[in-house]
Parts: C-alpha cells; structure tokens; sequence
C-alpha cells in the first residue's frame, strides 16, 4: 500500500527530509486508452457503448491477472502500475516481453475478432520507470507519482488506434528479455518494432526516444 503523505503544516521542517527518503518503486506504468467511446455514446447511447466498454475492458485478460495493478481509472481510460517485484512473482506475464507479447495478441484479437460490432479498438502506451514513489496524498487510496508517471502520459499523445507506443528503456528491457528467453525465433511483435523515434514533449526538458507498434 502507498504512503501517505499527510503534512498539515504548510511550513513544515520535516516533510521535505521524509519525501526525500522515499524509496523508489521500479516497474511497469502503462495506459491503455479506449478509442472512440465518447462518439459511440452519443451515437448509440449506454446500452450500446456500455456493452462495448465492458467486453473490451474483460476481452483484455491481462488485466484480471493484475487487478490489484490499476490504479486509476478515468471513464474509458486506464493506468496500471506494475512494480518489479510483483512482475516477477506472476506465473507467466513476468517480463516486459511478455506483457508486451500479451497486450499485442489483445488487440490483434479485438481488431480481427469474427463477430463485428463487440468491441471498441484500443490505444497504448508503456513505460520501464525508475523513477517512481508509491505514495498517496489521500488516505487508504493507492497511488504512484514520478517523472516516469508523467512520461508515460506523455508518450500516450503519440498513440493512435491499435497502436502500442512504448519507451527506448522499455524496448530495452525488451531486447533484455528476448535473449535470456533463449528463443530461437524471433515473436510476431518484435519484427512489428518500428525505427527509435525521438519527439520533444512539452515539460520535460531532454528529448524522448520512443518506438511505435501498429498491430
């Protein structure tokens, strides 16, 4: 469970030194955004979009193996956190790779599923941080903050329908994994990695590398 940062004095002496010894919580940030849901309940109203939003959100299995994993939710939008301590305890999605490969096979499924009209397409990002704190400004409410939060948020503005737009240190992590897999093939989704792109985002003071998926 997070920390909860709770400080009623503004000019508080000690509640710099207590964030400063924060311990940092490495792992997995991803946002997976639904597209075209706002258009979908205008159009077609709750019966229609709501029956959508629930198979697409219970067609993305990943999920129920990580429930304790999302951590927000903004209607068709949502956030998982996934710290490396609890990747590497699940059975099967235990790697970037793998969660890569899972999140690939879900929306290639959705996109060529045989009955039309199910589902709404998705968009990703995904991101290795470093750079996070498992911590709550509000009581009994589980929350992560860190520049790498708000780089994968960043890296969702250049995601698009059925696309996967992921960190250079998420590939990296990537690549890592591929080869202590020992594999010898190479998986449908990394022949699908495009070219390292590098886009300057508004706030963040160094340019980023990121590649692109179009499933």
């Amino acid at each position: 469970m997070a920390i909860y940062i709770h400080d009623k004095n503004p000019a508080s002496l000690t509640l710099g030194d207590q964030l400063k010894a924060l311990p940092k919580t490495p792992g997995i940030c991803m946002f997976i955004d639904i597209v075209g849901s706002t258009a979908e309940k205008y159009q077609n109203g709750v019966e229609v979009w709501g029956k959508k939003l629930n198979n697409t959100f219970n067609f993305i299995s990943f999920l129920n193996n990580f429930p304790k994993h999302i951590v927000k939710g903004i209607g068709d939008e949502i956030m998982l956190y996934i710290p490396d301590d609890e990747l590497t305890k699940h059975e099967s999605l235990n790697s970037c790779l793998a969660l890569l490969e899972e999140i690939y096979a879900t929306l290639d499924n959705i996109i060529n599923f045989p009955l039309p009209d199910l589902f709404m397409n998705c968009k990703v990002a995904m991101h290795y941080c470093t750079e996070v704190y498992n911590i709550t400004f509000l009581e009994n409410y589980n929350d992560y903050y860190g520049i790498d939060i708000d780089m994968t948020a960043r890296l969702t503005k250049k995601a698009v329908t059925n696309r996967i737009v992921i960190s250079e240190t998420f590939f990296k992590k990537v690549v890592e994994d591929l080869a202590a897999s020992g594999r010898g093939y190479t998986p449908e989704v990394i022949s699908k990695i495009s070219d390292k792109y590098i886009e300057d985002f508004k706030g963040v003071p160094e340019p980023v590398e990121l590649r692109v998926i179009d499933v």
